[in-house]
């Protein structure tokens, strides 16, 4: 109680108040919670309750908390180290990026509780060093990013490797990954499934805005004031690829913004400057790829930028619910253009939710919403590329009739490619000149009729 205090716990969230009760009586469980939502203190504060009132001197790792990302399991680490402050339970954390030898080392002490990422958790599990038979309490934090990030055959791994009669708790963005149910068929018994907040409920704290664009640089210069003009104490700034936060976290610095770039392709060491400078306050603008924005959790974001609108909705919340935390009030803003508007459409239907739009003074976009019309629907167009050859073999040919042959007739002679006449079939004459008004004999026999 006393960490809760000091941290400054005093309601309990929502899905704080329906997991606690039911991880409390041991229960398996299969949690749907967005991102922010308190999930960590919520699989947390049971863990400690049990292996503080049953103490076991003699045991390994008792509890092992599963997540995809680094930078999610140093987080889940601080904050039981923050709420555990008045415990004699000690964790450890196991991640891929660091010294093998200091987790090791790590793993002889016994920690208690143990937050890992899957690969080299699987590693350290394969070679002796980490032992998870003693295991009672089992979480998969973040379980579609396990699934999104291909770590699906290392986690059923680790599974076969726990104590069998352990407790287990899944959480989730959303229960219908279409691979979820690969692991819960194998980790969880009779699980009690709840749901709060589901992704496609936006955050009611957070205020979506739109601001319409005409291209790359047109958004860097949008961009650029609303950070030199809004009110935050820190900004995410996404965007859709590494190359474009690089040319964009290049041109914020060099107009001087405190500002600092995170992506898939940064080593570890680098990475965790870049977090910690974040962290620290000493940078207030972080510009991220989705990727590695995974995990993130940084207290005192105002403002989330969609320097590209996401490729999907669930991506939208997962960014924007960057924002909006723990009853602060966020504001997201997603920079469109042209290229982008059906995508934002997409987005709004998916979520049932509409997008405030606003624009800048003096910066306001010439394109004003709305598909564009493609060029090559103009009348009389001429279709051109896969299209005109699809024309030319949907085009009707024409039919080689006889009588067709047979009407060529006085006009003319049908040449052939060589420029000579084409001779007439036996038994079909051509037609003979037009007699005078005063004779108008039958035609002959096999004439044809005139044009």
């Amino acid at each position: 109680m006393r960490g809760l205090e000091k941290e400054g716990f005093e309601t309990p969230t929502e899905v704080q108040a329906q997991v606690i009760p039911a991880a409390m009586e041991g229960l398996d469980l299969l949690v749907s919670a967005a991102t922010g939502s308190g999930k960590t203190a919520a699989f947390l504060l049971p863990i400690m309750e049990r292996l503080v009132g049953a103490p076991r001197s003699d045991s390994g790792t008792r509890a092992l908390v599963l997540v995809p990302t680094r930078e999610l399991a140093r987080q889940i680490h601080v904050h039981f180290t923050r709420l555990g402050s008045y415990t004699r339970l000690n964790n450890g954390v196991i991640t891929g990026g660091d010294s093998k030898g200091h987790q090791i080392a790590t793993l002889r002490k016994n920690p208690e509780i143990l937050v890992a990422t899957p690969g080299r958790l699987l590693e350290l599990l394969e070679t002796g060093e980490a032992d998870l038979s003693d295991l009672e309490i089992l979480v998969l934090d973040e379980a579609d990013r396990m699934l999104d990030m291909g770590f699906v055959d290392d986690v059923l791994t680790i599974i076969g490797r726990t104590n069998p009669a352990r407790q287990s708790m899944l959480f989730s963005a959303t229960l219908h990954h279409r691979g979820l149910s690969r692991i819960t068929e194998r980790l969880l018994r009779e699980p009690r499934v709840l749901t709060v907040n589901p992704v496609r409920e936006q955050h009611p704290d957070i205020t979506n805005q739109v601001l319409l664009s005409d291209g790359p640089e047109h958004k860097q210069q949008q961009v650029l004031w609303l950070l030199r003009n809004e009110i935050y104490e820190k900004a995410l700034v996404f965007t859709n690829t590494r190359d474009g936060a690089t040319a964009l976290g290049n041109y914020l610095m060099g107009e001087g913004q405190r500002a600092a770039v995170l992506h898939g392709e940064l080593e570890q060491r680098e990475r965790n400057r870049v977090v910690g400078l974040l962290h620290s306050g000493r940078i207030n603008v972080l510009i991220a790829t989705d990727v590695a924005a995974r995990g993130l959790d940084i207290p005192g974001v105002e403002r989330v930028i969609n320097f590209d609108l996401p490729r999907s909705g669930d991506d939208y919340l997962h960014r924007t619910g960057r924002t909006g935390r723990a009853g602060e009030q966020g504001v997201a803003i997603s920079l469109v253009g042209a290229s982008e508007w059906n995508r934002l459409e997409s987005i709004e239907r998916y979520l049932n939710l509409g997008l405030e739009r606003r624009s800048i003074e003096g910066l306001k976009a010439s394109y004003k919403g709305g598909p564009t019309k493609r060029s090559g629907a103009k009348k009389g167009a001429k279709k051109t590329g896969a299209k005109a050859v699809a024309a030319k073999v949907a085009a009707p040919k024409p039919k080689d009739r006889l009588r067709d042959r047979k009407n060529i007739g006085k006009r003319r002679r049908p040449k052939s490619p060589a420029g000579n006449e084409i001779g007439i079939e036996a038994g079909h004459a051509p037609l003979g000149k037009r007699p005078t008004a005063q004779a108008q004999p039958k035609p002959a026999q096999g004439e044809g009729a005139k044009d």
